[in-house]
């Protein structure tokens, strides 16, 4: 007979697995079972809507489920139990008995949605059902006023009622109680086996337990909602603080054309010729109005600079300039190829000129931050009356500086603020295979 040899190309020799391996060699997805009782864990400390049960905020559908199938299988395992234990134990009629076993289980299933309405029908049960064994006076040691399945019933019934009422709930159920089980010890201290005692000390655990759990998901889901509050002013401030920062920018753009125009109007009486009165007031009238333009974009700039900040002297940097703005990007350690179009020879608005500028130095500030020894390619060209900047950069070659895992933000902000301020576009994202491209089109009229 032939033995077809193992498609994988092996000897087919047995080989020994690990202990605690099954004989196929497969391993167990630890980590699959680990992430699923963290989910459980979430979801139970997650506080349910008023009216839905326990873990319903849970996204898996078993996770949802699971509170139905542990409460149901509890009912189906009390009821019957309750139901014999009373009837051959302590010789109960069959049909008080099964009154009592449904009065005392069958709510259970209505304490996931209705916890208090459900601890009012079976503590009755339970109280009504001690009366009734007292009376029955076949006890002869068997727990009384609480028999076993009365207890396992109601600690469940405890822990519904924990996830789900308040904290004065919560006291006021245990302190009843613990009333109900020194009234009985009262009634008859000889049938009494101090089961309401056991019973008494679980509740309370169960309530404990299960509020502290309570308390620990509604933290945990108001700090999640605070830090979502905290990212969206976060966000908003970083927006301001670019808005601010544009507006004190292009304050220098405007006020040299304001400038230019009140240095015409005043001198435009001694460099033209034949200038008739009318017109020289003209000039006059314009010349003042400038100077107050000129006051109070001055009074507007000390609005929008902070306290801290300190006025600019330099003259804003312009396209003119990118051939230094690559060299000292070279000098950090990334090597910046600049490709500047012919379209570029004509004169650029000094706002788009300056926007343009700004995009490409903090698209390279990025590309040392958070892909150092990556290579980057800057182009710039005017089409259609558009001055089109693009940044390219590769994926990063070096270790990331711890101080660089996490960004404030500021940047994309910024190039979006710039773009839209002067009508244009801008399309950042990743690119090729690691990379990171931004693209910007600014109109030039």
């Amino acid at each position: 007979m032939r033995v077809r040899p193992p498609k994988d190309g092996s000897t087919g020799r047995s080989s020994p697995t690990a202990p605690g391996l099954p004989a196929d060699g497969t391993r167990v997805h630890w980590s699959a079972v680990k992430e699923g009782f963290r989910e459980f864990g979430i979801a139970l400390t997650t506080p349910a809507a008023a009216g839905r049960a326990p873990l319903a905020q849970a996204p898996k559908l078993w996770v949802r489920l699971s509170p139905y199938v542990v409460v149901f299988a509890f009912v189906a395992a009390l009821l019957p139990v309750t139901v014999t234990v009373l009837v051959q134990d302590y010789k109960l009629s069959g049909g008080l008995a099964g009154g009592l076993a449904v009065a005392q289980t069958l709510p259970l299933l209505l304490a996931l949605t209705r916890p208090l309405h459900a601890w009012w029908v079976i503590f009755s049960a339970d109280v009504v059902g001690a009366f009734a064994l007292n009376a029955s006076a076949q006890i002869d040691g068997r727990s009384w006023p609480w028999p076993p399945a009365v207890i396992v019933g109601y600690v469940l019934l405890m822990v519904l009622l924990g996830l789900r009422e308040s904290r004065r709930t919560l006291i006021a159920v245990f302190l009843v109680t613990a009333v109900g089980g020194i009234f009985f010890e009262q009634l008859s201290q000889e049938n009494s086996d101090g089961s309401w005692v056991l019973m008494l000390v679980l509740a309370g655990v169960a309530l404990v337990v299960t509020y502290s759990l309570r308390l620990r998901g509604e933290a945990q889901a108001k700090l999640a909602e605070q830090e979502t509050i905290s990212a969206a002013e976060r966000a908003q401030r970083t927006l301001l603080e670019e808005r601010a920062r544009i507006a004190r920018e292009l304050h220098d753009v405007v006020a040299h054309h304001m400038s230019v125009i009140t240095v015409q109007a005043d001198t435009a009486q001694y460099r033209l010729a034949n200038v008739s009165p009318e017109v020289q007031n003209e000039f006059s009238e314009i010349a003042a109005a400038a100077r107050e333009s000129l006051t109070e974009m001055r009074r507007l700039l000390k609005v929008l600079r902070n306290e801290e900040a300190q006025a600019e002297r330099t003259p804003q940097p312009g396209l003119g300039r990118l051939h230094q703005l690559a060299e000292a990007t070279r000098r950090a350690g990334v090597e910046v190829e600049l490709a500047v179009g012919p379209g570029l020879d004509g004169a650029v608005p000094q706002a788009v000129d300056l926007s343009a500028y700004r995009i490409v130095q903090e698209a390279l500030s990025n590309v040392i931050r958070h892909a150092p020894g990556a290579g980057a390619l800057v182009e710039v060209d005017v089409e259609d009356r558009e001055l089109r900047v693009t940044v390219t950069n590769g994926p990063a070659r070096k270790p990331l500086s711890v101080l660089e895992t996490s960004g404030t933000g500021h940047g994309l902000v910024g190039m979006r603020e710039r773009v839209r301020l002067t009508g244009g576009s801008l399309d950042a994202g990743p690119h090729g295979d690691g990379g990171f491209r931004v693209a910007a089109r600014i109109p030039l009229s």
